[in-house]
């Protein structure tokens, strides 16, 4: 499910930064997140009941996928491999290279535009002409960092879960693979890592997403609260979302 969410996110940013379509409102962030919750229950939900059955050793990991000659098993671990890694690796991969290709050739085009037309421009015009770039540099810095946030939630993906998937796809098609005698132990590791990414993730949040970090200190408890905090009056209270045109006697959102 967690991959799904980072999937959806990623789409998002692709379609907002590269297309400058923003098609994601709040109900149909609530129909993705549940549409992502049942197909993992879908595809979770076999295994579950022990279907297909597979012969798993005692000592074995119950989580670990080993060899078998069963064409159903065989396909449904295809599946899962598809649909867990493989097809939002892809997918995640292409719409960051559109990404990382667009704010490349944005830089570009900002730094090699010529500084006396802008000047030119900004004396005939008057201010408000410098005002939609200001607008357009603060809402794109943003966007970037939000950008980067998901990339480290991508590498963190690749790390925990590139090594368990490649070889559970190994085991269950080798059988010579499978019945190492040191098998059951390096499965058992690499199914860690996969936990690990779970365990990971809410610290990313909390580093680099400021209102999760917010939202975090207000629930803790005071005798938790180590460092000082500024009082509630005194905090500086901003929306990151929001867009502030600067101009020479006043400030507008």
């Amino acid at each position: 499910e967690g991959v799904a969410i980072l999937l959806i996110i990623s789409i998002d940013r692709f379609l907002i930064i590269v297309q400058r379509q923003d098609k994601l409102n709040p109900y149909r962030a609530k129909v993705l997140i549940a549409v992502s919750w049942a197909t993992s229950f879908c595809v979770a939900f076999p295994l579950a009941i022990g279907n297909p059955d597979l012969q798993i050793p005692s000592r074995a990991p119950q989580c670990v996928f080993g060899y078998t000659t069963n064409p159903g098993y065989q396909a449904y671990v295809i599946l899962i491999s598809l649909i867990s890694f493989f097809i939002p690796f892809l997918v995640i991969l292409y719409s960051f290279m559109g990404i990382l290709n667009t704010l490349r050739h944005n830089a570009l085009r900002i730094h090699s535009y010529p500084e006396g037309i802008c000047l030119s421009q900004a004396s005939k015009l008057g201010l408000m002409s410098l005002q939609r770039p200001f607008q357009m540099s603060i809402d794109m810095g943003f966007k970037t960092r939000a950008f980067t946030t998901i990339l480290i939630l991508f590498a963190v993906f690749i790390v925990c879960w590139a090594p368990f998937t490649t070889y559970s796809l190994v085991a269950t098609f080798s059988k010579h693979f499978y019945y190492q005698h040191n098998f059951f132990e390096i499965s058992t590791w690499l199914l860690w890592l996969c936990y690990l990414k779970s365990a990971l993730n809410p610290l990313i949040y909390y580093w680099r997403i400021k209102k999760f970090h917010d939202a975090c200190l207000d629930m803790m408890p005071k005798s938790f609260k180590f460092l000082p905090q500024l009082p509630g009056h005194t905090r500086r209270r901003i929306r990151p979302s929001a867009v502030y045109v600067c101009g020479e006697h006043r400030t507008v959102v």
